[in-house]
This record gives C-alpha cells, sequence and structure tokens, in this order.
C-alpha cells in the first residue's frame, strides 16, 4: 500500500467513526420512539432493550453503513479540498480514479460486511431480538403468539407433495394434526394423517398415524394401516423450506412493497418449492430477491457518488457535505422504494425493480467524477 492510500484512509477513519456511531444512535432511537409502546406491553426493562438494540444490530446496518459511509467521505474530501491538498495530490500526476483506490476498497469491504450481517448474521439476531421481546411472557402467551402457526398449508410443486397442518411449531419443529398426500416412486399415491409429526435426525417421525393406500387396482378403496410411528424419507421438506414457506405465503403484497422483507435462503426455498410460480407472488418474490441481492452493493455505490461531490474545485463548508448527503440519501430512499413498489405491484421485472436504484446512482457518480479529469 502507498503512502498516499495509507493517508487518505488514516484521514477517512476518524469521521468514518463518528458517522457511524451518530446514525447507529439515530436509527436506534427512531426506532425505540416506534417500538416503546411494544416494548413497554412486553415489560422488558432499561437492561433488556439495550440487549435487544445490540442484537438488532445487523438490521440497522443496512441503513447505518451507507449513509455513515457517504458522509465521512464528504467531510474528508471536503478537509482535503480545504487545505488544497487534492489539488497537490492530482498536480503530482495521481489520477482521481487513483485517488479513489482506498475509497473504493473500503466501499467493497463494507458491501461485504453487509452482505454477512444482512444474510448470514441477520436470521440468528433476529431469533435472538424475538428470544428478548417474549422473555416476560408466558408459556400460554408464547405458544400463540411465536411458536406456534395455525393451518399450514403447502404444497412442494417439484416432488407432489401436498401438506395440510393443522398447527407448526416455529421453535421446536413439531407438527399436530397432519395430513399428508403424494405419489411415490411405485406409483402408489398415499395419504398420511398424523395426529403429531416432530423432525429428528434429518426425517420427520410421524406418531398415531394412519396410512392410506391407493394401490391397483383398488383404486377406489385404499389399503389402510395404523400404526404407532412411522417415518418416510421421501418426505424430505426440512424445517428450514416449511419456515420458508409460512413466511413468504403469508406477506401480503402491501406489505412486501414497503420495504425487503426476506432472505436471499428463504426467496430461494420458496422458490425451491414452487419452480413455477408465477402471478403477483412470483413479481413480489423477484423483486424482494434482486432487492436484496443489490441491497450491499449501496455501500459501493454511495462512494461512486460521493466522490465526485467531494472532490469538486473550490472550498466548500463542511455543512455544505451534510446537506448533500442528506439530499443523495433522501433521493436515493425515495428511488429504492419506488422501484420496490413498481416492481412488487408487475409494472416493472424485479431484476429492474431490484438494480435501478444502484444502476443508476453509480452511473450518475461515475459520469460526475468522469467530468472531473
Amino acid at each position: 500500500m502507498r503512502l498516499l492510500d495509507r493517508y487518505l484512509l488514516r484521514e477517512l477513519m476518524v469521521p468514518l467513526l463518528y458517522c457511524l456511531g451518530g446514525f447507529f444512535i439515530f436509527f436506534v432511537f427512531a426506532d425505540l420512539m416506534n417500538e416503546l409502546p411494544e416494548l413497554e406491553r412486553r415489560k422488558l426493562n432499561g437492561w433488556d432493550i439495550a440487549e435487544y438494540y445490540v442484537v438488532k444490530t445487523p438490521e440497522l446496518l443496512a441503513n447505518v453503513l451507507p449513509l455513515g459511509l457517504l458522509l465521512a467521505m464528504l467531510y474528508a474530501l471536503a478537509q482535503h479540498g480545504k487545505h488544497h491538498e487534492l489539488v497537490a495530490i492530482r498536480a503530482a500526476g495521481v489520477s482521481l480514479w487513483r485517488l479513489a483506490a482506498p475509497y473504493l476498497a473500503v466501499g467493497i469491504a463494507f458491501s461485504v460486511a453487509l452482505f454477512v450481517a444482512s444474510e448470514i448474521v441477520g436470521p440468528r439476531a433476529q431469533e435472538a431480538a424475538d428470544d428478548v421481546l417474549n422473555r416476560y411472557q408466558t408459556k400460554l402467551e408464547q405458544q400463540t403468539e411465536l411458536q406456534w402457526r395455525r393451518e399450514v398449508n403447502f404444497n412442494n410443486d417439484v416432488a407432489g407433495h401436498a401438506w395440510k397442518i393443522g398447527a407448526y411449531g416455529l421453535l421446536t419443529q413439531e407438527m399436530l394434526r397432519v395430513n399428508v398426500t403424494w405419489t411415490g416412486r411405485d406409483n402408489i399415491r398415499r395419504v398420511l394423517f398424523a395426529n403429531r409429526g416432530t423432525y429428528t435426525n434429518g426425517a420427520w417421525h410421524f406418531s398415531d398415524a394412519e396410512l392410506w393406500s391407493y394401490e391397483p387396482p383398488h383404486l377406489d378403496f385404499p389399503a389402510r394401516t395404523r400404526t404407532n410411528r412411522v417415518s418416510f424419507p421421501e418426505l424430505d421438506e426440512s424445517p428450514r423450506l416449511i419456515k420458508s414457506e409460512i413466511k413468504v405465503g403469508s406477506l401480503s403484497a402491501v406489505r412486501a412493497a414497503k420495504r425487503l422483507r426476506f432472505t436471499l435462503a428463504e426467496t430461494l426455498d420458496y422458490k425451491r418449492l414452487h419452480p413455477q410460480l408465477t402471478g403477483s407472488k412470483a413479481d413480489e418474490l423477484n423483486t424482494q430477491f434482486h432487492g436484496r441481492l443489490a441491497s450491499p452493493f449501496t455501500c459501493f455505490v454511495v462512494v461512486l457518488l460521493a466522490l465526485p461531490f467531494g472532490a469538486a474545485p473550490g472550498r466548500r463548508n463542511v455543512a455544505i457535505g451534510v446537506a448533500a448527503s442528506i439530499g443523495i440519501g433522501f433521493a436515493f430512499f425515495v428511488l429504492s422504494r419506488l422501484s420496490l413498489v413498481l416492481g412488487t405491484g408487475g409494472h416493472v421485472p424485479g431484476w429492474v425493480a431490484g438494480w435501478t436504484p444502484n444502476v443508476l446512482f453509480a452511473a450518475v457518480g461515475v459520469a460526475l467524477t468522469w467530468r472531473l479529469r
């Protein structure tokens, strides 16, 4: 790493830490004002609320990292311009793109960090946040509000398995009043009725079960078999697939149009069960998938945007950088929400809705930077 790169990174780190901390506190307090009635209803004390927002940090990073990086870059570049350092660097034969190399590296690192936070750490953090929220709930309240989903019906279109579950335990991975219909490799249609199903050792085990087998030539009169415990390896729908089905299938298009709610894994799991999905649910799912995939690259895009605004000739007040970051962030937020609505409604393809904000703002940043050369 050249001396110039180390100097630019060192001058960026201090405002970056301040900006990240400031935006994190801002979003925590904004979310706290919105969630305070619910937190009080669940009887959480001050330590519980602090723990709740610690484990909720990965969710907040989607807003904190891009805005913090944008403002920190505008501030750092404004300070360099104030002391004519950018002019001296460029007069020494360093191009603007070479000067931007350490900033682009930071943008890539932040994009990777945001992807890890949202797709790997985020789901576990959400479960931990739910545990804190329900810490003082009674056992009955937890069962009705957190653990159980009633009347879960879904089809595995690939394998031809139709599941009807009276109640499904999200945490215990347990089924009550199970009915499964499928056709095996031997072309025999089977219908299973069971009072309970549990997932252990990578397979579903059903208890107090009755199996109806429609074997030729008696297709109208199935052979019935009762057993205390039975397992069918071909019924290989994992709890993760079922959980994705519940989460994606139960979300309305209105809620999906407001923000990105599904991880990439949840979307792919749902598509695995429904590969021929069409209509409004397909539009909603494609938009969520591409929006989620494009979201981490926002950190890289803000570097491309901050470069021409911060490196423009002339001395500017720091307040101008703050105003510019707020304006850019607001414009990006509006375009992202508009794209999400259009994609969810089927007015534009999902990949267009998901990638348009990033591509458009990145193109603007590159074009403006090119003019500065």
